[in-house]
């Protein structure tokens, strides 16, 4: 007969267990898209322990770096390798060249206690429309170069090729999710590729933006971006949708079944809310997507027509304030954390209404405690549009923009931020705070409530240089100025 000790061994023991099974059903659960286009950077092994902190077991790289990739080694975490859409053609000509870039970029990672990559992301939305076809030749090709290398590894049961594709590959025009085909100008090309995914047990990797729906969209239902089903329903086929990510999935499902395939395994690339640049881009509407996304996967019951557990990455981790701003100038805030690892609000991954602020990143170090800022002393205020053009074509000024955190500055600190996102990004190098005697290094921090002055964090080591050629000029920060000028002079 067991002594009462005994019975207490077994019931820690059990709890132990408990919490073991459910640590690890929510690591296997989240994933997160990180990237890096950025001024600077969080240290790889910074981003390891947010995710390991914040029980996030796969990440989504769109690059191989060979220094960044090594970081994961021995944790655990599921790593999914990047290959981006200009280094297609190399791997589509060459068979040779997709299995030098297998040796060097995977399989050297794979080692007793090495890295845990299970995905290869051939391309990133290669079939956009704004590409004008440039990819169409050179995708498939590279895919299937790729797995074929990885296959002659030995390690194709283990590692799978696909390619992550954005949701305009397939539409319903203006009919329901059944009326869903493959675009018709890759329509051929895609049953291919979808074909070869299944021949090969890959998944299909669907980038869905429910966001984007409303931003392009005036007309379209607020309600249906979200999950509390308030949208009108949209009756297809016997079955009442109320929200887009079940409507768009099943969406691809019939595609999928035009195109003959019907075992294919569907994962979502890419999908979030962002927090700034836009009206409808901010944290309250962001907290409201994720709240309704997180308990509605915990329910694990997916789509009417995709039943059962959808694994997902959101994107992002961390907001980059480099990425092309083409789509909008909400582009550099998708992430669920700041550019410095600071959580933007709180969230519960597992659905349970259970909110709390995520793990931000450790020790991180900032640069020193100052800001640029406009020199108030300044009375002739005519080369003011000009200099603020130069800096935010050559930093980020997408928080000024009209409904962005920032755009209720007065009108002289919008001179101010733009400055000091063009001190801060250039690593608060002396002469990137001068435009022409009309800024100041100051200690006084202008940031308020809602609009945050950023002070840079050293890099991870790899300074990413600012851009001088093709910068978006902000006409509309050049607008204002002169009427700024108008004023005060």
């Amino acid at each position: 007969m067991k002594t009462m000790t005994d019975r207490k061994r077994v019931v820690i023991l059990t709890w132990v267990m408990a919490f073991i099974v459910v640590h690890i059903v929510v690591i296997e659960g989240i994933g997160v898209n990180w990237g890096t286009q950025a001024s600077q950077n969080l240290h790889p092994s910074m981003i390891v322990q947010m995710l390991k902190d914040n029980n996030i077991g796969k990440v989504k790289l769109f690059d191989s770096d060979h220094w960044t990739v090594k970081y994961f080694a021995g944790t655990g975490i599921e790593v999914m390798l990047g290959i981006p859409n200009n280094h297609l053609a190399s791997f589509a000509d060459s068979y040779d060249n997709a299995k030098d870039w297998v040796k060097k970029n995977l399989t050297t990672h794979l080692y007793d206690g090495g890295v845990n990559i299970k995905y290869v992301a051939v391309g990133n939305e290669p079939f956009l429309t704004s590409y004008n076809g440039s990819n169409l030749e050179t995708t498939f090709p590279a895919l299937k170069n790729i797995q074929k290398a990885i296959n002659d590894e030995g390690l194709g049961d283990k590692i799978k090729a696909t390619i992550p594709q954005n949701g305009d590959v397939y539409d319903s025009g203006s009919g329901g999710p059944s009326a869903g085909q493959f675009r018709s100008d890759i329509r051929d090309l895609m049953i291919q590729i979808v074909n070869f995914l299944q021949d090969n047990s890959s998944p299909f990797l669907v980038n869905i933006y429910p966001f984007l729906s409303l931003y392009q969209d005036p007309d379209f239902p607020v309600e249906f971006a979200f999950f509390e089903g308030g949208a009108t329903p949209v009756q297809d086929d016997g079955i009442s949708y109320t929200n887009m990510l079940d409507a768009n999935l099943d969406t691809l499902v019939w595609s999928l079944r035009k195109a003959g395939v019907h075992k294919l395994k569907i994962m979502i690339g890419e999908i979030g809310w962002p927090t700034d640049g836009d009206k409808n881009a901010n944290f309250q509407m962001a907290k409201r997507f994720y709240d309704g996304f997180f308990k509605k996967m915990a329910t694990k019951k997916g789509t009417p027509l995709y039943p059962g557990d959808i694994q997902y990455y959101l994107f992002s981790l961390t907001d980059e304030n480099q990425k092309s701003i083409a789509p909008g100038d909400f582009e550099r805030h998708w992430g669920v954390f700041r550019y410095d690892g600071k959580p933007k609000f709180p969230m519960d991954f597992t659905g349970q209404g259970q909110d709390k602020m995520l793990v931000g990143a450790k020790n991180v170090k900032y640069l020193e405690t100052q800001w640029c800022v406009f020199n108030s002393d300044i009375k002739i205020m005519n080369k003011v549009p000009e200099n603020v053009d130069f800096a935010c074509s050559r930093s980020d000024c997408t928080s000024l923009k009209e409904g962005a955190s920032c755009n209720a500055l007065p009108n002289v600190d919008h001179i101010s931020y733009a400055f000091n996102m063009y001190f801060q990004m250039n690593n608060q190098d002396v002469e990137a705070c001068n435009f022409e005697g009309m800024a100041k290094i100051v200690k006084a921090n202008l940031s308020t409530h809602q609009c945050l002055f950023p002070i840079a964090i050293e890099s991870r080591g790899l300074r990413l240089r600012m851009q001088q050629t093709g910068a978006v000029i902000f006409s509309g920060i050049s607008s204002l100025l002169l009427v700024l000028y108008t004023t005060l002079s």
